[in-house]
């Protein structure tokens, strides 16, 4: 069984998320999603996966989040996945994509329940 994960090497969550995969002993392919950003498609995929919408994977900390009004109720949800395309810092994290499906390791622990 093949893995990935969306991953940001300084984010303490993103690597117990990336620790737990490698301890299960699972391939595990390591994108480091600030640096090889997800396209648009990539981000509705995983969103579709995840089951969630845009503003359920948009990360508000630490990001230009409110700079860009991303706030504003009113905006749609193609407008916000076409920010965090163009902005990965502004994708929660991490992502994880497996056999089953994909899931967002918030909090950290989900991460064992998926690979149950």
């Amino acid at each position: 069984m093949t893995y990935t994960i969306w991953h940001k090497p300084t984010c303490s969550t993103s690597r117990f998320a990336l620790n737990a995969l490698r301890e299960a002993g699972v391939e595990v392919t390591v994108r480091d999603y600030i640096k090889d950003a997800p396209s648009v498609a990539e981000l509705e995929q995983a969103l579709a996966l995840l089951g969630i919408g845009p503003r359920g994977l948009l990360r508000r900390k630490g990001t230009p989040h409110d700079e860009l009004g991303l706030s504003d109720a009113s905006l749609e949800d193609a407008t916000l996945i076409a920010a965090m395309a163009e902005h990965p810092i502004l994708i929660e994290r991490p992502v994880v994509f497996g056999p089953q499906g994909a899931v967002l390791c918030r909090p950290k622990e989900r991460i064992f329940d998926f690979l149950a």
